[in-house]
């Protein structure tokens, strides 16, 4: 059966998008059509003139851990590494050299330096979000995926994440596609793609 219909869509490196929809609208399965975790029943996904289903998996893994990042709906972050190691997997997953300089540098950036060698359980929230938000930047991908970052905060946590996400895709030049049913964030994009 169809799940989703998507017409012929391209952008430009470096613009950030809307991915506008209701809950049930396919936009976390579009996601994961763009971030080549699902395979389309029909047409193809091209990302930097790769087409993501000419890869074999492992090879698609790499290609995903070098030039897609992802924030999901739940962070995932592994409780039993610290800030900093899940994020040196990140690049070791993707077949880079562990940079532990780049790690703090991220972290730094995003006022969690102090949290580099803290466990999971010990963030709050807020830190979670944004240890996520650097471990998919860390790998300064092409492509920043967001899946509803801004579900359950409220008005100015909501700001903070979608400031924070533009900022990160900014200084990676990466194409930033945030998906929401989050009213809140529609004034804050040019780019609006709607399910």
């Amino acid at each position: 059966t169809e799940v989703l219909r998507v017409p012929a869509w391209s952008t430009a490196q470096g613009a950030h998008w809307l991915l506008l929809g209701p809950s049930g609208s396919g936009k976390t399965t579009l996601l994961h059509v763009l971030a080549g975790i699902l395979r389309p029943g029909a047409g193809c996904v091209q990302l930097a003139g790769q087409d993501l289903a000419a890869l074999a998996p492992g090879a698609l893994d790499r290609f995903r851990g070098r030039n897609i990042g992802i924030v999901l709906q739940r962070l995932h972050l592994l409780p039993s590494l610290t800030v900093a190691q899940n994020l040196l997997l990140a690049q070791y997953l993707a077949g880079l050299p562990q940079d532990a300089a780049r790690v703090q540098e991220v972290l730094a950036g995003l006022d969690l330096a102090d949290k580099a060698q803290a466990y999971p359980h010990a963030l709050s929230h807020g830190q979670a979000q944004r240890v996520a938000v650097a471990r998919a930047v860390v790998n300064k991908p092409r492509v920043l995926l967001a899946d509803e970052p801004t579900s359950n905060l409220d008005d100015a946590r909501c700001a903070q994440a979608l400031d924070l996400l533009h900022a990160q895709a900014k200084e990676c030049g990466a194409t930033l596609i945030v998906a929401t049913h989050d009213q809140r964030a529609k004034a804050r994009f040019s780019n609006r793609l709607d399910l």
